[in-house]
């Protein structure tokens, strides 16, 4: 029995080793060299690469519009295990109840795991929480939050000093293995409005002009305008539209019809070696949360932060 459980564990193990990546991935080039966390608000998803190669995608939950994540190049900070949120001054005057904090458990809001996302003053961190039906979407006070078990291998996996860029791409323009061209475009959760449109379309008929493959106006505009999330291909035929094999980045951005390549040589930023910073196991973090949904959770339903 116990080799049939064994045998069992290690054929899953297997099949996700070689499951595809059918994600849409964002055109961020990633750095040749150490880990590079990229993290792309409108899709709500974190990519985690290691020299290069990207080895996992994760579902998070980003800032809402009035209190957006903060974009821009950041570093991986301090790690705390087991939190306790300090709740911060102005929601202790708000609740007037004289609790200052939460410790860690299932109702704190930080989840088993609180890992710092650039300087401190900015108040950001990628946690867990005791809420995973948030997860994905675009509620957060700033912070970028997991399901709690995917927080705790994002922070096991991930090293102090690592670069994190949180990017803000409105379209993955992406192709499969089998050499099909398939875009997505997202909502624009922040009103932002910066799809390059040209670029886009100039990438997307360069393609079109090298695969000696016709792909309809029509078809792209009306993508752009759903702006639902999903890749539709762009060059398949017929009723082949099923994702073949992994999804790579073009490089769309540049008007480019090639795959993004990682970024390598001196414009790499050199990522010294740090010793993880690991704070006491129980250690204070303040971080905000929305006044209305702390009451709403000392109420007896989720917080959010």
């Amino acid at each position: 029995m116990k080799r049939f459980f064994l045998g069992l564990y290690l054929f899953s193990l297997s099949v996700w080793s070689f499951a595809a990546q059918t994600t849409p991935v964002p055109d961020v080039a990633p750095l040749a060299e150490g880990q590079h966390i990229v993290i792309n608000i409108p899709q709500q998803r974190l990519f985690f690469y290691q020299d290069g190669k990207l080895q996992k995608i994760y579902l998070i939950a980003v800032g809402k519009a009035k209190t957006q994540t903060t974009l821009g190049r950041h570093k991986i900070g301090a790690k705390a295990f087991n939190p306790t949120w300090h709740i911060p001054l102005s929601i202790q005057k708000e609740r007037g109840d004289g609790i200052t904090s939460v410790p860690p458990g299932p109702k704190n809001p930080l989840g088993p795991v609180f890992v710092r996302l650039g300087n401190p003053s900015l108040g950001l961190g990628i946690h867990g929480t005791n809420a995973p039906s948030s997860v994905p979407g675009v509620r957060s006070h700033g912070c970028i939050r997991m399901k709690s078990p995917d927080a705790l291998t994002f922070a096991k996996s991930v090293h102090t000093g690592a670069i994190a860029d949180v990017s803000y791409e409105l379209a993955a323009l992406n192709q499969d293995s089998a050499g099909q061209l398939w875009l997505a475009v997202f909502k624009d959760p922040y009103g932002k409005n910066n799809l390059r449109k040209n670029q886009l379309k100039a990438a997307i008929n360069s393609w079109a002009s090298a695969n000696n493959v016709t792909i309809s106006a029509k078809k792209v505009n009306q993508i752009i305008q759903a702006k639902r999330g999903v890749p539709v291909c762009l060059s398949c035929s017929g009723s082949k539209n099923k994702i073949q094999g992994n999804l790579k980045s073009i490089a769309w951005n540049s008007g480019s019809h090639q795959l993004t390549l990682a970024e390598g040589g001196s414009y790499t930023p050199v990522q010294t070696p740090v010793e993880d910073e690991i704070l006491l196991e129980g250690s204070e973090i303040e971080v905000d949360v929305d006044i209305e949904a702390e009451l709403d959770r000392f109420q007896g339903t989720s917080v959010f932060d």
